[in-house]
């Protein structure tokens, strides 16, 4: 019989949504239950326990741990997207929907235009509780996959474990190259077999990308200099329609996309430009303020937690889930048009 860790007091004093949310008697509901994958509540956790400065705290190792931990998962979700247990989630990744001309065709303001999706394979553990055998197998059916791609996509593939040190450095100076994540994803699990099984794929022209492994099974990238939104989005959408016709996604009507952390649950996207606003960087309210109309987040482009250097900052879309991806994407056009024409009369 497996012994029932304790209640961990730990996270007295934490600010994180799982010290929010596990109380005694959820964490007594929840402690002895365990998913078809061998996950337990305190394999959920753990990174939450191990780091009470965390956001969040928990964890999935697949899309079973949403219904068994439901009770702790349900009010974390809520409150991170207001998404209620019975909503359903939409996608849409028809780029003809959205309406997305460049916000900034002389290239004045806007650096580069990046938009990416977390993708994890229907039927396999999440990379908190997959084996390596598992993880293998899914760089070498993928990365197989992506090199039979042909036109704009083509491209190579190279696995970070047995990588040429030119390879290497080429893809460290394109900015391309993940490394093994930080102390909350090592907590979660997600480090294991670190480089085995992971890989990176990019396509000739280095504007279509797939991390392998990485936090999530797949990150689909699609990215180029300058403010050619729909560009973008049409190109990830094509890629992805690619992989569809090979692979099985994992999908709930309630959660979308199914990810290890439930922040990246639903459209799993994440569309972003790097803009330059030397004179709303000086007005931090009102940058805020039309953030906060269009539902962007603001971060400097180094990533979360940095800042801003220069007046540039990384702007992108908020919200993920119970939106579809064409919102996610029109949210961040709309606001980058609000924040140029706010900083062109700011310049008058």
């Amino acid at each position: 019989m497996t012994q029932v860790p304790p209640y961990p007091t730990q996270l007295a004093g934490s600010s994180s949504l799982l010290a929010k949310y596990l109380t005694k008697d959820i964490f007594d509901k929840l402690c002895d239950k365990t998913t078809a994958n061998g996950y337990t509540l305190a394999h959920a956790i753990n990174s939450g326990v191990q780091n009470p400065d965390s956001g969040i705290g928990v964890y999935a190792a697949d899309e079973e741990s949403y219904d068994v931990f439901a009770a702790l998962f349900d009010p974390i979700i809520y409150k991170y997207h207001g998404h209620a247990k019975e909503d359903k989630h939409q996608s849409d990744l028809n780029s003809v929907n959205l309406k997305a001309p460049n916000p900034d065709p002389t290239g004045k303001y806007i650096l580069s235009t990046r938009i990416r999706v977390a993708r994890n394979l229907r039927g396999v553990p999440l990379g908190t509780a997959i084996d390596k055998d598992q993880r293998d197998k899914i760089a070498r059916d993928i990365s197989a996959v992506l090199c039979g791609f042909t036109g704009e996509l083509s491209g190579t593939y190279y696995s970070l474990s047995n990588m040429s040190e030119a390879d290497r450095l080429s893809l460290v100076g394109d900015h391309f190259l993940f490394k093994a994540g930080d102390r909350y994803l090592e907590s979660a699990g997600l480090n294991r077999h670190w480089p085995h099984g992971r890989g990176i794929f990019h396509n000739t022209d280095k504007t279509f990308l797939v991390w392998i492994n990485e936090e999530d099974q797949l990150r689909i990238i699609s990215m180029q200099s300058g403010g050619d939104i729909a560009r973008v989005f049409e190109r990830l959408a094509t890629a992805i329609d690619m992989l569809s016709t090979k692979v099985q996604f994992a999908y709930s009507d309630h959660l979308g996309y199914i990810t290890s952390c439930p922040t990246n649950l639903g459209t799993a996207m994440r569309a972003s430009v790097h803009i330059r606003l030397p004179n709303l960087s000086k007005k931090s309210q009102e940058l805020e303020a039309i953030a906060q109309i269009y539902h962007l987040q603001i971060r400097g482009i180094h990533g979360e937690h940095s800042s801003c250097q220069d007046g540039v900052y990384d702007i992108s879309n908020k919200r993920r889930l119970g939106i579809t991806e064409v919102r996610c994407v029109q949210d961040m056009h709309d606001g980058v048009v609000a924040l140029i024409k706010r900083e062109q009369e700011l310049a008058l």
